[in-house]
């Protein structure tokens, strides 16, 4: 089973910034986005019931930018094992040409929802994410 997953995201009028391109605020959107989505398709109904993530860092690489109406495609994978609550997350945007312009790294911790305290992630939460990558 492969841990990786994407999407695509085309440039709107609603996030293009008055440089003309893509605004930093919206890449943080899509980094939100497809990290969301990933565990939404592939993490176990009782654990998606049961746990919440939330984000405590970014760290965010721009090496270009899009601008109205061009195409990324997001690919996200985990690129190693949690440590406690945390997760660490790697998020790349190619542009058609299959260079990547932006490359993330966040970190997620998560939280029981009932409690809203956080919540060690155990192996079996950590099963669909796997393999993990050693790229960094």
């Amino acid at each position: 089973m492969s841990n990786r997953f994407t999407l695509t995201f085309t440039a709107k009028p609603q996030h293009i910034d008055e440089l003309g391109h893509v605004n930093n605020a919206v890449w943080v959107d899509w980094i939100q986005q497809i990290a969301t989505a990933h565990w939404s398709a592939v993490a176990a109904p009782e654990h998606q019931a049961t746990y919440i993530w939330v984000v405590t860092r970014h760290e965010i690489d721009y090496r270009g930018n899009v601008g109205l109406g061009e195409t990324v495609t997001a690919e996200t994978f985990i690129p190693a094992p949690p440590t406690g609550a945390r997760f660490d997350r790697r998020v790349d945007f190619r542009g058609p040409d299959g260079k990547v312009i932006v490359s993330a790294r966040t970190t997620w911790a998560m939280l029981d929802k009932a409690s809203g305290r956080l919540a060690r992630v155990r192996d079996e939460i950590t099963a669909p994410f796997r393999p993990f990558s050693e790229e960094a």
